[in-house]
């Protein structure tokens, strides 16, 4: 018998004049194969399709002359359970959950995204600027990241969303997204930092500093291009805590101010809406179970991105 399909075989011309790949695509690569991730990476996908449509389906009814379902009471005793006409029930007031739901993902979803985008500008500048500078300034930067994570973050939400209760809704909502990345870069900075200390005396970060490249350059030419897996995987992970925060604070009455919805101010509403008596379970059912669907498909890609960019994953 020949053992022939055993021997390796050398490498022709084609494989010699094929390029390698380069990192990114190798950590790419390791995500699609993590099976765990590209569920995640669906069931988000199915989530943000879902809240999209329920926004083109409201704006589509407004665009007609038609009762918007987001807001406009339907006729009859309320809420309403689980049926044909409304696949989510109905509210106390007697608007459609279905679409309260969806669209109140989308703003969820805007609010975590956009508060995440705060705290990932603040934290990589923060850690870049810390890690690179070194000495004195990186002391004093990461005492004032340390004595920041002692504070009740969230009291300092709360008293910054209550300076501006005033204030329009959509002055509140920058506010509320604002406020939150304000104070959810701190593990960002830490990984960053963490990063560039190590990047500062990598062997290409000095042939660049000897051919003459300044510190901005550096910067962005060669140390950006090694943090983007970090700082990737490090933003997946603020996204989730983000819109949690978000929930929470809407779920206070300090979030989403009406009479726009979040699946926090509906997880609200539902609480109130519960009695000894008779448990409208739907109102609270339909409103967390995308939430939940949400933030578990948002840990399981951060924890495949997480994997793939690990530098010692083969």
């Amino acid at each position: 018998m020949s053992n022939s399909a055993e021997i390796p075989q050398p490498a022709g011309p084609a494989d010699a004049l094929r390029p390698a790949l380069s990192p990114m695509a190798l950590a790419l690569r390791r995500f699609r194969r993590n099976r765990l991730a590209m569920a995640g990476l669906a069931l988000l996908a199915i989530v943000v399709a879902s809240s999209l449509a329920g926004i083109a389906w409201n704006h589509v009814a407004v665009m007609r002359g038609q009762p918007e379902p987001y807001r406009t009471p339907q006729p009859g005793i309320h809420p309403q359970p689980p049926s044909l006409e409304f696949p989510f029930g109905t509210d106390p007031l007697g608007r459609d959950l279905l679409a309260r739901t969806l669209i109140g993902g989308g703003i969820s979803i805007g609010v975590g995204l956009a508060a995440a985008t705060v705290s990932i500008l603040i934290g990589t500048f923060w850690g870049i600027t810390s890690g690179y500078a070194g000495r004195g300034l990186d002391t004093v930067m990461m005492r004032i990241v340390d004595v920041m994570y002692g504070l009740p973050y969230i009291l300092l939400v709360i008293l910054l969303l209550v300076l501006f209760a005033e204030q329009t809704i959509w002055l509140r909502m920058v506010v509320l997204f604002m406020a939150i990345g304000g104070v959810s870069w701190l593990t960002m900075a830490r990984v960053v930092r963490g990063q560039v200390l190590s990047l500062r005396e990598a062997e290409f970060v000095q042939a660049a500093r000897a051919l003459g490249s300044g510190a901005p350059r550096i910067i962005v030419k060669e140390m950006l291009p090694n943090l983007t897996g970090p700082i990737l995987v490090c933003a997946t992970l603020t996204v989730p805590l983000a819109i949690l925060q978000e929930s929470f604070l809407s779920f206070l009455g300090l979030g989403v101010p009406p009479p726009l919805a979040s699946w926090g101010t509906l997880a609200s509403d539902a609480i109130e809406a519960l009695n000894p008596v008779r448990v409208y379970w739907w109102l609270l059912v339909m409103p967390c179970s995308f939430l939940g669907a949400t933030l578990l498909g948002l840990n399981f890609v951060g924890d495949g991105l997480r994997d793939a960019f690990d530098p010692r994953a083969r």
